[in-house]
């Protein structure tokens, strides 16, 4: 059954993390709304791609525009199903706004499904909603969401209602074990692709 996600994104947030979750869960059916605080629906954001090299921390180029859908000042948690929280240089923003916090706060308080990767949980740290959680993150952001009382573990990790990834490398599991939080099911018809072969 399709349902009702918020995406809360901010400029120079991922742009893999931001556009790939956007169009799969799209895809699904489900109906995603991207918002950004202090900016309406038909407003872009700037995203970022980082890159991982080899080197002590990921590279950063400039990345696509993405334009919103949404505008948060006329969200309302309790009318959505799921959050999903990207993560970037955009959640050490965020984070600074008491609409996000008390957007995130609604979803684990009611506990519906949340999705966050990388610096995403940045934004859950703030909202003091990841005591007792086991979850994961960009490595750098550890010290921060153990601090908030979490966890901390190597790999995508699925805790109740909240399924954690540590970067956009981790996309597929991140996104399939989210789908199974939301209750989504893929069935392949075997026959079907047999006839297909044939």
């Amino acid at each position: 059954m399709p349902k009702k996600i918020l995406m809360i994104v901010g400029d120079f947030g991922e742009d893999l993390e931001i556009m790939v979750p956007f169009q799969a869960l799209d895809m699904l059916g489900h109906d995603v709304h991207a918002v950004c605080p202090e900016k309406e629906a038909g407003e872009k954001i700037k995203t970022a791609v980082h890159d991982f090299r080899g080197d002590q921390t990921y590279l950063e180029e400039r990345g696509h525009d993405f334009e919103l859908n949404a505008t948060m000042a006329d969200v309302d948690p309790a009318e959505y199903d799921a959050l999903v929280v990207p993560g970037g240089r955009a959640p050490e923003y965020l984070r600074g706004y008491d609409e996000v916090l008390d957007a995130v706060r609604h979803f684990f308080d009611a506990e519906k499904p949340v999705a966050a990767i990388c610096h995403g949980p940045q934004i859950l740290a703030a909202a003091d909603v990841l005591d007792g959680y086991e979850m994961t993150s960009y490595p750098a952001v550890q010290a921060e969401v153990e601090g908030a009382g979490c966890a901390w573990v190597d790999e995508v990790t699925t805790d109740r209602n909240l399924v954690t990834a540590q970067a956009w490398p981790d996309h597929a599991e991140w996104l399939r074990q989210f789908m199974t939080v939301l209750g989504d099911e893929i069935v392949h018809d075997d026959a079907a692709v047999a006839a297909d072969d044939d």
